[in-house]
């Protein structure tokens, strides 16, 4: 696979080529590979289990994962694949005693191990390790979860800098409000929604409604190993956060926080709630993203930046499908970034292509 390198040093860098987009392998590695050692966002788990006993199956990237909250209140992912022919054990949401897969009858308990089998007497060196189901690393920030299947780092520090700035929120508090989710199906590479997601830049050019609400000049991105975080700031007085004294902008007029987390997790934090986003890749020229909303005062959806969210991301959708098209272009290679409003950016090229070449190296 061609390597792909992005100079660290943003006023010298270019980004990444357009070849990056159009090839199905660097697509497989990323989602086979490099999503696996990564960090996904699950949900709350008032909403996925909301009680004891209760199961919650996912199709993780491919993977089958199940969500267990056990009778001591325990949460847990595990496989959801029986270790005896592979077939899948839990189908949908709902309450159990038990993990029992419906092909052969194997039964797990709700922590995963195995417990018993029927016609298996006879077989030696039964049950072992491996007959008990995998368990995956899981995190919990407030009631969010998020799973990784193979974790390359640890979320801890992620989490800790969320904290800085949000965790005096409620956040528990918010409840999900399925009737302002969507779902959108993008005519573009996954990684192209991300880029365009990771810069203020554009505003001003593609967001009439969105750049009165924003002060411009004061937006501002600040970088971590495997997070970047942009401010909205205002010179508006109402449709703002309320800070605590001791708050690293108190006394600043903020109106969003916005958090991505790498490879493609946004946390979109508004005065009324939270809009968590989710950029799935669907195939190179296909995407899908979803937005899930969690509202804690609904007085104030229509106000400020976190209104008209729907006209944002169609506004971004035209955009970066245009940018799909014109990546297909003979003449163009690649460009290079503005070291001051596109170091989201930039950091996110660097991720790509550090992980890429690790997944390469590993390959010997």
């Amino acid at each position: 696979m061609k390597r792909y390198k992005i100079n660290p040093d943003i006023t010298k860098a270019e980004t990444l080529p357009a070849s990056f987009y159009q090839s199905q392998e660097v697509l497989d590695i990323l989602v086979n590979n490099v999503f696996d050692k990564c960090w996904h966002w699950l949900g709350s788990s008032l909403d996925l289990l909301p009680l004891s006993g209760y199961t919650y199956p996912l199709d993780l990237y491919g993977e089958q994962v199940v969500l267990v909250k056990n009778s001591e209140g325990e949460i847990k992912c595990l496989s959801n694949v029986c270790t005896h022919r592979g077939n899948i054990i839990v189908h949908h949401p709902g309450k159990e005693k038990h993990l029992i897969c419906k092909y052969h009858g194997r039964r797990f308990d709700m922590d995963g191990k195995f417990r018993f089998m029927p016609e298996f007497k006879e077989a030696l060196n039964f049950p072992r390790p491996c007959d008990h189901l995998h368990q995956f690393q899981l995190s919990h920030w407030f009631s969010h979860l998020f799973v990784s299947l193979d974790p390359s780092f640890d979320l801890k520090e992620t989490l800790d800098t969320l904290n800085e700035r949000v965790g005096f929120l409620p956040i528990d508090q918010y409840k999900l409000d399925l009737s302002h989710g969507k779902e959108y199906i993008v005519n573009c590479h996954w990684a192209l929604y991300c880029d365009n997601y990771l810069e203020g830049f554009h505003i001003p050019f593609v967001h009439e409604d969105l750049n009165e609400a924003l002060d411009y000049g004061q937006y501002e991105t600040k970088l971590y190993d495997h997070m970047t975080l942009q401010i909205g700031y205002t010179d508006q007085a109402e449709d703002v956060f309320t800070l605590p004294e001791g708050h690293p902008d108190f006394g600043r007029n903020v109106s969003a926080y916005y958090y991505w987390i790498f490879p493609n997790v946004m946390l979109n934090f508004y005065p009324w709630g939270l809009s968590v986003n989710v950029v799935k890749p669907i195939s190179l020229n296909k995407t899908k993203v979803s937005f899930i909303s969690y509202i804690y005062d609904e007085s104030k959806l229509a106000q400020g930046s976190g209104a008209l969210l729907d006209k944002v991301e169609r506004e971004d959708e035209f955009v970066v499908e245009g940018v799909h098209k014109g990546l297909k272009s003979k003449f163009y290679e690649s460009g290079r970034f503005s070291p001051k409003r596109e170091k989201g950016v930039h950091h996110f090229h660097w991720l790509l292509a550090e992980y890429l070449s690790k997944e390469v190296d590993s390959r010997g």
